[in-house]
């Protein structure tokens, strides 16, 4: 049965009702497919980012701090999901896909002793976890974020932004604001191709349709032009 990581974006804890929604269904779903959670940053990292600039850390300690921080949120992903295994290695991962359960993945111990990525901000839990899901063997990735998929421009801040359905690597690499994956994911998939979609989990009910093979709003981010 085929892999999937999910990096459960951080923002979406601004709504705690909704997110303990999700990882309890994602717990549920976990019984019946093979689910890797990669926790994003959240309010941790927002902490860190904020020291980092306070007290000018150097790169390589604020990327380990940031780091530590999804440690932080993925053990509070935990706590929302019964049934789910908070695991450091890729065989505990595996292993605790294998038994049926949702699986949350720490990043610290593999980040810190392989250092697979640039130390820097450019740097976020979205490359992190396709580093992750490559070295998983992982058939997909889900960004599950707090907004529907891609759009042309920042929907919070832009009326007339227009969700992508798909959008080329190229076309993603263009697009010059921060969209809702950070800066290096396309150039990594560039070299390690793997599908990639960016869904909403405010509403789990997507991200399960998505996990059944069925569509559901968001944006596939696709290899080739759209």
């Amino acid at each position: 049965m085929a892999l999937t990581v999910l990096k459960v974006g951080g923002s979406l804890s601004s709504e705690p009702k909704k997110l303990r929604c999700l990882m309890a269904r994602l717990a549920e779903i976990a019984k019946t497919h093979r689910l890797v959670v990669v926790p994003g940053g959240g309010d941790f990292a927002d902490t860190v980012r904020r020291l980092d600039k306070q007290f000018t850390l150097d790169r390589h300690v604020s990327h380990r701090m940031a780091i530590l921080a999804m440690d932080q949120y993925g053990l509070l992903l935990s706590d929302l999901s019964t049934g789910s295994v908070v695991v450091r290695q890729f065989d505990q991962a595996l292993a605790a896909c294998d038994s049926g359960n949702l699986a949350i993945f720490l990043p610290s111990r593999f980040m810190f002793e392989e250092d697979p990525l640039e130390n820097s901000w450019a740097v976020t839990s979205d490359s992190i976890a396709l580093c992750i899901a490559l070295r998983l063997g992982a058939e997909r990735v889900l960004f599950v974020t707090d907004v529907d998929g891609v759009y042309t421009a920042n929907p919070k801040n832009e009326k007339n932004a227009q969700l992508l359905k798909e959008v080329s690597i190229e076309a993603l690499t263009d697009l010059k604001m921060r969209t809702s994956i950070d800066s290096v994911v396309p150039r990594l998939l560039k070299k390690w191709p793997i599908e990639c979609v960016v869904v909403n989990g405010f509403y789990s009910e997507r991200v399960e349709r998505l996990l059944d093979g069925t569509d559901a709003v968001s944006t596939l981010i696709s290899a080739g032009k759209p």
